[in-house]
């Protein structure tokens, strides 16, 4: 290899709210590396890759490097692509072209599958490569870290809208009596979970929280949602999109095959509308449905300032793996013991990470299986980096009645 090597790196699936800031830490850390020659961008992920669709990014200028840090989705460009092992060969055949040494790929568990089947076919044509997953995904579902930049971020935008949203039904309670808010998350509940985080005081919203760890019973949503609008008189109801009931059917998906995903799987949304449907229907309560879809993930200005550090922090050390020579392996973050949160990052082999999906643990999901448990606020809440907007109650000072009614 030669004493300075060609980098490559691209960003893949859903953007989020802190990727760039990653890339950010990468074309930094690049740019002062001795080692590293040409950093060279990847437009829309291996999807540019295949047609040499690539940026010098020695070349942006420096008060756009400046800014990336701050700037929500994917600067480079997405995307979401089923890789053959004939792609893989063709992306050999341009690395070697492009003199590239470094591979570096944002991603989730897809985008790390892609980095381990890129790094066997290296080794058997015997061309040298120090390819490197940096995570990222607002699922949360990565195994082998405490958590994956995009995740703390996601969830600070929802406990903020969730909050707000809170006020708003119960505000209005009279007329609208349930509102059921939809999250992503198409295999697990992190993201819907976070939305517990709302909560300032007792009985404040959201008062039901529904993850796809357990499979949906309507008797018992209906039970639950009954119960808490007997006490309360309102309900706030929070669903992840990819509920599923006891069969494994999904509560709402598309059938249309132009909906489905490269990989096959179907676009999931319309959660919310059908436990509406459900409640009104078997409960004759009237239920209305916020789905915030993709905004969510990309909020720049309800970033949480510990993701958008980490995700940094995770971009930087990317670049010093491959530069030390570390290859088939992710960057992950480890949780630092003590009363403060701290954080480090350090590198787990990528055959311990592709092909497995981090769920929720059942310690964090109440028994009741309609909530989270105190243990998983507790692992969230240093992630958010910050309070939430807190907002003021009028006392209940009420003015004595001067005439009797019935």
């Amino acid at each position: 290899m030669a004493a300075r090597s060609n980098l490559i790196v691209g960003q893949s699936g859903g953007p989020t709210a802190v990727i760039n800031a990653t890339l950010a830490g990468i074309i930094e850390t690049a740019a002062q590396s001795e080692s590293v020659g040409e950093i060279i961008g990847m437009r829309h992920g291996v999807q540019g890759l295949l047609k040499e669709d690539l940026l010098d990014l020695r070349r942006q200028p420096p008060e756009v490097l400046l800014r990336l840090r701050d700037t929500p989705s994917a600067a480079l460009g997405s995307s979401r692509m089923n890789v053959t092992d004939e792609d893989l060969t063709r992306m050999v055949e341009i690395l070697r072209a492009h003199d590239v040494h470094h591979f570096l790929y944002i991603g989730g568990e897809g985008s790390a599958n892609v980095v381990h089947r890129l790094g066997h076919i290296v080794r058997d044509v015997r061309y040298e490569l120090r390819a490197v997953a940096v995570p990222k995904t607002i699922d949360n579902d990565l195994v082998e870290t405490d958590h994956c930049p995009g995740y703390p971020s996601v969830a600070r935008w929802l406990a903020v809208a969730v909050r707000e949203a809170g006020l708003d039904t119960e505000a209005i309670g009279v007329v609208d009596t349930v509102k059921v808010i939809e999250t992503m998350g198409r295999d697990t509940g992190w993201i819907a979970a976070g939305t517990a985080l709302a909560r300032e005081r007792e009985g404040e919203a959201p008062h039901l929280i529904y993850l796809p760890e357990r499979a949906f019973d309507q008797d018992r949503m209906l039970a639950d949602v009954s119960r808490v609008h007997r006490e309360l008189g309102h309900v706030v109801v929070v669903v992840s999109e990819g509920l599923k009931d006891s069969r494994g059917t999904y509560l709402s998906a598309s059938e249309r095959a132009v909906d489905r995903d490269p990989v096959g799987r179907p676009q999931l949304g319309g959660t919310a509308q059908a436990v509406c449907d459900i409640i009104a229907l078997r409960l004759g309560l009237k239920a209305r449905f916020d789905k915030p879809g993709t905004i969510q993930r990309v909020s720049s200005i309800m970033a949480s300032p510990v993701d958008r550090d980490e995700a940094y922090r995770a971009g930087v050390a990317g670049v010093k793996a491959a530069g030390d020579g570390q290859t088939d392996v992710m960057v992950a973050i480890k949780r630092q013991a003590g009363r403060e949160y701290r954080s480090t990052m350090t590198l787990v082999p990528l055959g311990q990470v592709v092909g497995r999906v981090r769920t929720v643990p059942p310690d964090y999901i109440a028994d009741t299986g309609n909530d989270v448990t105190p243990k998983f606020v507790s692992y969230l809440a240093p992630l958010l980096g910050g309070m939430l907007p807190s907002y003021p109650r009028l006392a209940d000072a009420r003015v004595p009645r001067k005439l009797t009614t019935n």
